[in-house]
Formats: C-alpha cells, sequence, structure tokens
C-alpha cells in the first residue's frame, strides 16, 4: 500500500523563458515559451499553433501512447516525446509551469535533459504557498511483461536502478544506481542522450519517427562502435533512468525505490497507472 503526504512547499519557475529547437521524431522547427505556473495547477502543454490554444496536462490519465516516446492528449490538445522535459521539471524541483509550444513535439535539443535543466536554471526556481505532494510507497508495487519489470518498494528519498542487456560489442550488460540525492540527478544521468542504432533509422523514418534525429542530439551505435562519443560508458542505462523520471512525474514526486530490468516507457506508464489507483484505493 501506499499514502500520500505533504511536505515542503511547491515550486515553479521565477520567470518566463523561450527555446528554439526541432523535434526528434517530426523534425519540425518548434518553440517553446516556459511560463510560471500557478499553484496545484502541475505542469500543463498549451498548443499555441491550434484554434482555441487547447490545454494538455502533464498527468498519466492523459497518456495515449508510449511508442518510443510518451503522449499526451486531451482534445485537440496533443504533445509527444515529453519525457525529457519533463525529467528536467523533476530535478529542478519545478512543480509547476505552463509550457507554450507551436508544434506537437518539444525540441529534442540534445537528447538529454541537459539544456532544459540550463534553461530552467538560467530564469531561477521560486517556492509557492501550497504545500508538495509526496506519494510515500510502504510496499512493493510491480509491473512485468515479456521479461520486462518495474517495481517500487519502499525506501528513503527517490532512488532508481537500472539494469540492461544487449549483444551490441559496447553495451552489454548495463546497471546504474542514482543514489537518492536529487540534487545529483543532474550530473548523474541529466547528459545522459536518447540511444540509436543506424540500421534502425531508415525503418523509423519510414514509420514517421525520428525526422529529426542527427548526431546532434542522440548516441547512434553502428553494427561494432559509435558515430559519435559516448558521454558516459553506461549512457543507454542513464538515459533509461532520465526517462523513468519523466514518466514517473506523470503521476508525482515519489519518496522510495524504483528498480527496472529493461524497462520501457509502456511499463513506466503501466506503473504510474498502478500507483495512481492504488492513492485511490
Amino acid at each position: 500500500m501506499a499514502k500520500a503526504s505533504k511536505m515542503d512547499f511547491q515550486k515553479t519557475i521565477a520567470h518566463s523563458i523561450k527555446y528554439v529547437g526541432i523535434g526528434l521524431h517530426s523534425g519540425a522547427e518548434v518553440t517553446i515559451i516556459l511560463h510560471p505556473g500557478a499553484e496545484n495547477t502541475g505542469v500543463v502543454f498549451r498548443r499555441t499553433d491550434l484554434p482555441g490554444f487547447p490545454e494538455v496536462k502533464a498527468d498519466i490519465a492523459n497518456v495515449t501512447q508510449t511508442m518510443r516516446a510518451t503522449t499526451l492528449e486531451r482534445g485537440a490538445a496533443k504533445v509527444f516525446t515529453v519525457e525529457h522535459l519533463l525529467a528536467a521539471f523533476y530535478i529542478c524541483g519545478v512543480d509547476n509551469c505552463l509550457v507554450e509550444i507551436n508544434s506537437v513535439e518539444p525540441p529534442v535539443a540534445d537528447g538529454s535533459a541537459r539544456v532544459f535543466i540550463e534553461l530552467i536554471e538560467s530564469v531561477g526556481v521560486v517556492a509557492q504557498r501550497a504545500k508538495r505532494r509526496y506519494f510515500v510507497i510502504e510496499q512493493p508495487l510491480a509491473i512485468e511483461a515479456d521479461g520486462k519489470f518495474i517495481a517500487l518498494f519502499p525506501g528513503a528519498g527517490f532512488r532508481l536502478s537500472y539494469s540492461s542487456y544487449n549483444k551490441h560489442p559496447l553495451l552489454g550488460f548495463q546497471y546504474f544506481d542514482s543514489g537518492n540525492e536529487v540534487s545529483r540527478f543532474n550530473e548523474l544521468f541529466g547528459a545522459a542522450r536518447t540511444i540509436g542504432f543506424s540500421a534502425e533509422l531508415a525503418m523509423l523514418q519510414a514509420n514517421g519517427l525520428a525526422k529529426g534525429g542527427s548526431l546532434d542530439n542522440a548516441l547512434v551505435f553502428t553494427e561494432d562502435g559509435t558515430l559519435n562519443p559516448m558521454r558516459y560508458p553506461d549512457e543507454l542505462a542513464r538515459h533509461k533512468v532520465l526517462d523513468i523520471v519523466g514518466d514517473l512525474f506523470l503521476v508525482g514526486r515519489i519518496i522510495g525505490r524504483v528498480i527496472a530490468l529493461n524497462s520501457s516507457h509502456e511499463l513506466n506508464a503501466k506503473m504510474a497507472q498502478k500507483l495512481r489507483a492504488t492513492f485511490k484505493e
């Protein structure tokens, strides 16, 4: 069983700030403007390119697709590949923010959360009056499918461990543990990039994905090496932890231990849904 408890105060960014880039999958140029958010509103995406400026909240209830990225949708408002920006909000301690976006996908930046973290840090974060809610894990919760799993256990702070295996000679078995000091998350995995394989690129683009992918925003593996330098020897595992942070933020801030094996956006979303259902009970 899990329970919610109130601790410290919600935060938002101190000032509005703009960033322009391209979408990883859409390949389109995108402008996002981050605005301070009101208390208890969470992260809200506003599509400024659509009539009426429809909005969708970054909430697990609004997740409609998890193939290769996490998609949010409510009425006409749809955005996908939101996990890196959400991870940046979590790492920087931002609870409430209005994200104006003129496309279906935020900019990919460098394929990690680093650019978004630097953007937030450039304007600063301010405390608000409303108390912040945490979801405290009191009993284990687990989701397993096709040899992959993600589980939540009781624990102090918020700690994530990820393991994976890939036959590629530079990947093999990878394990990464974040520790439970959120203040070090940026240093430990904030710059870990999306992983891609050169052999998959044509297939992805034929399916309308990775149109904006390049060596500037992904770590690309060939059959026996990489096309660009790795930032960490275990960059895949670190990026997967980054994805988990962004995906689980769709349900809120957690106090507990996350352990995952080959987890995906789909499993992450199912865990967030299970956690939400547990609290509703």
